[in-house]
């Protein structure tokens, strides 16, 4: 089994293999550099989600 990739979002690292708690982690992740764009990944999701809901509110 290939190793999986976590971003702790308390400690903003990226966790080899899940160590921490699970409420802590995004992921998984096939490799190191997927982990490290988390936060920009759930940041452009969210601003995308919120675009909708305006636009959703707006019809």
């Amino acid at each position: 089994m290939m190793a999986q990739y976590w971003y702790n979002v308390q400690t903003h690292e990226v966790e080899k293999d899940a160590q921490s708690g699970w409420k802590s982690l995004i992921g998984p992740y096939e490799s190191r550099a997927e982990a490290e764009q988390a936060l920009a990944k759930v940041r452009e999701r969210n601003e995308l989600a919120d675009a909708q809901e305006d636009d959703d509110e707006d019809a």
